[in-house]
């Protein structure tokens, strides 16, 4: 018997992720012409789960480096040096893209660094190929954050509770983020929910090709992958 014809969403899946304790923190939303429709948050135990949905994301924008070269171990990649730059202050942690096991870990407010990181970026290594990028970008949550504050570098560092504030005001104002950001899930935190509704909020300008690549002209590495960053 004839498998099912399938058939076509009447609207486009996109999301934000970003890593958290348990696994992946991803927030969805249908996205129709002028309509907006975020879901709650949840939380994937593996990227692989993202990666494999059906019906599948149109785009993913994922706080997590895509791609590095050798160089990158001691020196920053372009599309990290320039999104800083683009952004006219040195608040924001960006990734150094570390391809080898000895991923580079963001820190807290008190200066720990998180332990899952090394986890969550070594899945991206062994789960991401080229065709991928087609539908899973490289996002940060702080080149959001800029974008929503008319490209206007932000007054406050990224983890303090004035950065907090500063930052759900702006992307409160995207309908259905603020119950995103009043969602509770266990092993997630208010910052985490905080950044992936900017991720959210860029997937779909991402999807809308409103997005711009920085830099502008990627570098590829060896596996040919596309060092860039969504903004």
């Amino acid at each position: 018997m004839p498998s099912a014809e399938r058939r076509e969403l009447p609207y486009k899946l996109v999301a934000g992720a970003t890593p958290c304790r348990d696994g992946w923190l991803i927030v969805s939303a249908r996205l129709k012409g002028a309509t907006f429709a975020p879901d709650f948050p949840r939380v994937n135990g593996e990227l692989l789960d993202i990666l494999q949905r059906r019906p599948a994301f149109s785009i993913v924008n994922l706080n997590a480096p895509i791609g590095a070269t050798e160089t990158a171990i001691r020196s920053e990649r372009v599309c990290d040096r320039e999104a800083r730059e683009s952004m006219g202050h040195s608040v924001a942690t960006l990734r150094w893209g570390d391809r080898r096991p000895t991923w580079g870990a963001e820190s807290d407010e008190s200066g720990n660094a998180h332990p899952f990181l090394r986890d969550r970026y070594s899945e991206v290594v062994d789960s991401m190929a080229p065709y991928l990028q087609r539908s899973i970008c490289e996002g940060l949550p702080e080149l959001s954050f800029f974008q929503l504050n008319a490209e206007i570098p932000l007054e406050f560092a990224p983890r303090s509770e004035e950065g907090y504030q500063e930052r759900r005001a702006l992307v409160s104002k995207v309908p259905g983020v603020p119950r995103i950001l009043d969602f509770v899930l266990d092993g997630v935190d208010r910052f985490e929910l905080l950044d992936v509704a900017g991720l959210l909020w860029s997937s779909r300008r991402i999807c809308s090709r409103a997005g711009k690549r920085v830099p502008a002209v990627p570098e590829w590495d060896e596996d040919g992958m596309r060092m860039e960053i969504f903004r």
